[in-house]
């Protein structure tokens, strides 16, 4: 295979982009920022800041579909360079300094293939050996990104790889947008019935009105009118009613302020045991990828990969993790770090960093997962209070300072019985999705090295 300088594939010379401070953003046009280029490799119709342009940033800092964006600086060195794609979006859209914008010659270069490229192994070496580290951060220029080799490659041979990968990333994407669809629904329960407590406020306002209050209890759990329960089958029905019956029909007062009767308040940190991985050394490390792997930050948001280290080293079991245990990353960048987690990546060590949850139940599991989602707000808030130099932590004060309302038992049984299947679904798409994910990647470096023919990867 012959190489060529990125330079060379350019429409128009790289570009960084545009300073805009917190104070002027709110109104005007939609920003790349670094957060969603590490969150979302292909930028389609996302929310984004607004910040408003002038005719010179309106003509040279907006994004077109198939322009690549860059990282032009990270915290951490692995995301150095990272690459995504601005797929499309119905507003204009312009990108933030941080980040470089290439835009290739699309009649020798396509960019979806170079998107690619530069997410793979081969691609990500290639940026790594142009990654500078300063103080607190790394950095790439792009003096230096347009000089790094790249396949020299013929358009058509592009075009059919982009193809075959593009399949897996429309899939992964379909996958996302039913997970997404799921965890919302099941997030919308939780807030109902214990954040807004809305069965129970149904029952009081029934009884004051002299109506019958299993009945609003009935309709505020199904989201249907009281017309439309007559509507439901007769099972279904049954099950509404003994679902309303378990919550309580009065309010009383807490630190909380008023909460169902029966209910108690915990500290957050006794939702879960919250235990915090182990702080591996560089003697830990094995040579050769051999044992297990040590998942950090990084793994949890995008898998194993070339940068996993491994250990063949003996750690308290507490340390160990395996498939479906969930995990909160509790230090990093608030907004991109702080974020509950379900471990779908095989049998590893646990990095300092990150809380592993065990539960007295599997009904505790459902609750105090959706909780954290509910409570990520909350979290970042107290996270960025304390940040410094970008970074910011929850700590075991903090989860021991945090009181949240705690349902009895039947609450929480029917709520994993209501759940669950959504849970255990989203984890499912979780697991075809990190498989496609695997597929994708291996398959690149196959097809361009002719070991794969198109034909038979489609």
């Amino acid at each position: 295979m012959t190489f060529k300088f990125f330079e060379e594939l350019f429409e128009i010379p790289l570009r960084n982009g545009l300073t805009k401070p917190k104070r002027i953003r709110g109104e005007g046009y939609k920003m790349i920022n670094m957060g969603e280029l590490f969150k979302f490799p292909r930028i389609k119709n996302i929310p984004m800041d607004r910040v408003p342009l002038n005719a010179k940033e309106y003509a040279n800092s907006l994004v077109e579909p198939g322009d690549l964006l860059f990282a032009r600086q990270s915290l951490v060195v692995e995301g150095a360079g990272q690459c995504s794609i601005f797929i499309e979006d119905k507003e204009k859209v312009c990108f933030e300094s941080h980040l470089i914008r290439c835009r290739l010659n699309k009649k020798i270069a396509n960019p979806l293939f170079f998107y690619y490229y530069f997410s793979s192994r081969h691609g990500k070496q290639a940026i790594s050996a142009i990654v500078e580290q300063g103080a607190g951060a790394a950095g790439v220029r792009g003096s230096d990104l347009a000089k790094v080799l790249v396949p020299d490659i013929d358009i058509e041979i592009q075009n059919e790889i982009a193809n075959v990968l593009d399949q897996f990333d429309n899939k992964i994407e379909i996958n996302r947008q039913a997970n997404q669809t799921l965890e919302h629904i099941a997030q919308a329960i939780f807030k109902s019935w214990f954040v807004d407590f809305e069965p129970t406020m149904a029952k009081i306002a029934a009884q004051k009105e002299g109506q019958d209050p299993e009945r609003a209890a009935m309709a505020a759990i199904s989201g249907k009118s009281l017309d439309e329960l007559d509507q439901l089958s007769q099972e279904q029905q049954v099950q509404l009613k003994t679902t309303a019956a378990l919550f309580p029909d009065a309010l009383v007062d807490s630190e909380l302020g008023e909460v169902p009767e029966g209910w108690s308040e915990k500290a957050l940190y006794e939702t879960a045991e919250f235990v915090n991985g182990y702080a591996f050394k560089a003697k830990d490390f094995s040579s050769d990828r051999s044992g297990l792997p040590i998942v950090k930050i990084v793994e949890l948001k995008n898998g194993l990969s070339e940068g996993t280290k491994f250990t063949i080293g003996e750690f308290r079991e507490k340390y160990s993790i395996k498939n479906d245990d969930v995990l909160y990353s509790w230090s990093g960048s608030p907004k991109t770090s702080l974020e509950v987690f379900k471990w779908f990546g095989g049998d590893a060590w646990l990095n300092q960093h990150i809380f592993k949850l065990n539960f007295e139940s599997e009904y505790q599991k459902y609750f105090t997962y959706y909780l954290l989602r509910h409570m990520k707000p909350t979290l970042i808030a107290t996270a960025e209070n304390k940040q410094t130099t970008g970074l910011g932590h929850i700590t075991v004060a903090d989860l021991k300072r945090l009181l949240v309302t705690y349902p009895d038992e039947n609450v929480l049984a029917e709520f994993r019985y209501t759940v669950g299947p959504m849970y255990e679904k989203c984890s499912s798409l979780d697991i075809e999705t990190r498989v496609l994910a695997e597929l994708r990647d291996a398959l690149l470096p196959n097809l361009l090295n002719g070991e794969i023919k198109i034909g038979k990867a489609l």
